[in-house]
């Protein structure tokens, strides 16, 4: 197990990042959440926009609604799904374009079956873990395989037979979620090899089961179709737009515009939140660090000024006579004019006092004592 110092560390160095210059990080990474949150409150509103407008109807009812010149509309399909081969009237057909489960034998138009490798860790008797063995733990626990079947579907009125309407289905291309129901969950245990007493005593790892789930979209589920619709060779297709975050759901129309609006409120309250913040932080840092530039402008100037009347009474002490107790321990040349503190020693000019305030630990150069700054001093 780790030591939770390291950590510690890592999220006081974050903290004294993100509160850097008084703030300043963190109002731009608040304004950038709002950005963001302000893009998504566009998009989802845009979305919500046009779903209100979509009309909403039967697969019998279809044909009414689409425009004659093949040109694409936005609706909401309510129909149940059925296999594209069961429409075509033939049994060849029939028995080839449906999916069936392994496990429960349901009629599926698509299955999507996944296998998880489950792999146990046990340290053992003298066995030991490092972290590269973890890493390694880990891999294999989350490693799994994953197969996806399709066959073309299409929607029509589940109270009608025989079937008269329907809607081709065209998923190609599409990344939205599909209304998968779990259709099987099993877990099968992996029968013990004579090894496996070895790689449990040495702290090795070894399987344990296999972990399958079957996910499928059965025939004759009732489920909403969401796109841009439209009639190819007299028969009606619809496909996803990417405009709109659903395609397939279980949803009716009033539930996924509920939903959408639900989200729309969110993201607005979130870019609100967000964006205040980061106004009020970004304008902290602004009149802190404006003030502390400001301080550093004044003590600048100073500095200079103080400088300048310094050099000016160099140039005329130089011209004087110094007596040999007076002159710089450093230079030789100048007069001591300025005292260490807390030391209180006098033994320096005040360039050569500034040089050695410069230094990495300034000390005094006659007891050696550390020294926090000079001070100068006016005969």
């Amino acid at each position: 197990m780790s030591s939770p110092v390291p950590d510690n560390v890592f999220v006081s160095q974050v903290s004294r990042f993100v509160l850097s210059w008084d703030g300043a990080v963190l109002g731009v990474s608040l304004a950038c959440a709002a950005v963001h949150s302000v893009l998504n409150f566009t998009s989802t509103s845009s979305s919500l926009s046009k779903l209100r407008d979509a009309p909403a109807v039967k697969v019998s009812d279809l044909r009414s609604i689409l425009p004659l010149d093949q040109s694409d509309r936005l609706v909401v399909v309510r129909g149940t799904v059925e296999a594209k081969s069961a429409v075509d009237g033939t049994w060849t057909s029939l028995k080839s374009g449906v999916l069936i489960s392994k496990e429960t034998n349901h009629r599926a138009v698509v299955v999507d079956s996944t296998k998880t490798c489950i792999v146990q860790e046990w340290k053992g008797l003298i066995g030991w873990s490092s972290d590269l063995r973890a890493i390694i733990w880990r891999y294999w626990r989350e490693h799994e395989s994953n197969l996806v079947r399709k066959v073309p579907f299409v929607l029509v009125d589940g109270d009608q037979w025989p079937i008269r309407d329907m809607v081709v289905v065209n998923v190609e291309g599409s990344s939205h979620p599909i209304p998968l129901t779990i259709a099987c969950h099993h877990l099968q245990p992996v029968n013990p090899s004579p090894f496996s007493f070895l790689k449990a005593l040495f702290g090795t790892n070894y399987p344990i089961g296999v972990l399958t789930v079957d996910k499928i979209l059965p025939v004759g589920k009732e489920i909403s179709a969401v796109g841009l619709c439209s009639l190819k060779n007299g028969v009606s297709e619809i496909k996803f737009c990417n405009d709109l975050p659903y395609f397939l759901s279980e949803m009716s129309k009033d539930e996924m515009v509920g939903d959408l609006a639900s989200s729309t409120r969110m993201l607005f309250w979130t870019a609100f939140v967000l964006g205040s913040m980061s106004i009020g932080v970004l304008g902290y840092a602004v009149v802190r660090n404006w003030n502390k530039w400001k301080v550093w402008r004044q003590q600048r100037q100073l500095q200079q000024s103080s400088q300048a009347a310094d050099s000016d009474a160099e140039a005329q002490s130089e011209e004087e006579d110094v007596p040999e107790g007076q002159l710089c321990v450093i230079c030789l040349t100048r007069r001591r004019r300025s005292a260490f503190i807390p030391c209180g020693h006098r033994v320096c000019c005040h360039p050569c006092s500034i040089s050695v305030e410069r230094d990495i630990a300034p000390k005094c150069p006659v007891c050696r004592q550390e020294i926090r700054t000079s001070l100068r001093v006016y005969d």
